[in-house]
């Protein structure tokens, strides 16, 4: 035992050993599943999705080698693209997708490893988004029929990626909007659409202000024409009841009524400071004058000067 040539074999034995130890052990996680590959053909694969068995695993050293996959949920993070909607419209879609490895041999034999699985979904995403969405309209897409339409993209998108070894687990669009190049002529249009309704507003308001001044007027005109009707309506009932109460007064005192009207005749004939007459000296309209009861004269003399009223002159005469 004290020989050198012992010791250094022994030590020579140990190390081997522990490599050999530390190359035939390995862990898988309790987030990992594993793929034990001998030679490049796959001999087993440990602690899969839908089990849970993490822990400590042997290999064989030199000829097996190990190769793990994460079993939590993935992010893909797709590049905003613009699609073209059924009713023409062109749109700026933002999406992402969350994935895990549910089959991680063939995951391995289909694309290997996570970027190259990425670069596949991403195609497998934006196809779907692009033959799903040129089916609908804008209005779907952005208010109506948004989760339904995210439904069936994830659908499209897990049927395909069903060969890659992975399950789309959530898939949403995060942003839809128009490009920003047509932001202009959305404005343009709005604001033209917005100063056609704006015309049209007031093109009916101009109309209704014509009907309701016309009805104004011709309410005005048949108001009038009412009340001018109405008054002289009233006017001549007036007159008729003027005319019934003098009738009676008459029919009452003749005599009266002859001398009131005279008196009548006087006013309306003498009015103005120069006011001459040229009558007949036996004129009935100057009775009064001569005898207070309206008695006619017997008798007088051509030419006869009468007494004047008022300060006006009345002169009578025979007129050759």
């Amino acid at each position: 035992m004290n020989n050198p040539a012992i010791r250094t074999g022994l030590l020579l034995i140990v190390a081997v050993v522990g490599i050999g130890l530390y190359a035939s052990v390995f862990t898988v996680g309790q987030m990992q599943q594993a793929l034990v590959l001998q030679l490049g053909r796959v001999r087993d694969v440990l602690n899969p999705v839908g089990q849970n068995k993490p822990g400590l695993y042997f290999k064989v050293p030199f000829t097996d080698s190990v190769v793990l996959f994460d079993k939590r949920v993935l992010d893909l993070d797709l590049p905003v693209q613009t699609l073209l909607t059924a009713d023409r419209q062109n749109l700026e879609v933002d999406a992402f997708a969350r994935y895990r490895i549910v089959d991680p041999l063939k995951f391995y034999q289909s694309v290997g490893t996570i970027a190259l699985a990425n670069q596949r979904l991403a195609s497998f995403t934006n196809s779907a988004l692009r033959n799903v969405l040129a089916r609908t309209s804008r209005d779907a897409i952005v208010r109506t029929e948004r989760s339904d339409l995210m439904n069936t993209i994830q659908e499209d998108v897990n049927r395909q990626a069903k060969g890659l070894g992975v399950e789309i687990v959530d898939l949403r669009m995060t942003r839809v909007d128009l490009p920003a190049k047509n932001s202009q002529a959305v404005y343009d249009r709005m604001t033209s659409e917005r100063k056609k309704e704006a015309t049209d507003i007031r093109a009916n308001g101009d109309q209704a202000a014509t009907l309701i001044r016309a009805k104004a007027d011709r309410d005005v005109v048949v108001i009038l024409a009412e009340a001018n009707q109405k008054q002289e309506e009233l006017r001549g009932q007036g007159d008729a009841d003027k005319n019934r109460i003098l009738a009676e007064a008459f029919g009452q005192d003749a005599d009266f009524f002859a001398f009131y009207r005279s008196m009548q005749a006087y006013e309306h004939a003498l009015k103005g400071q120069d006011t001459r007459l040229v009558v007949s000296p036996g004129s009935d309209f100057f009775r009064y004058f001569n005898d207070p009861q309206g008695r006619r004269p017997l008798g007088g003399r051509d030419g006869a000067a009468q007494p004047t009223a008022s300060g006006n002159s009345a002169t009578t005469g025979a007129v050759r």
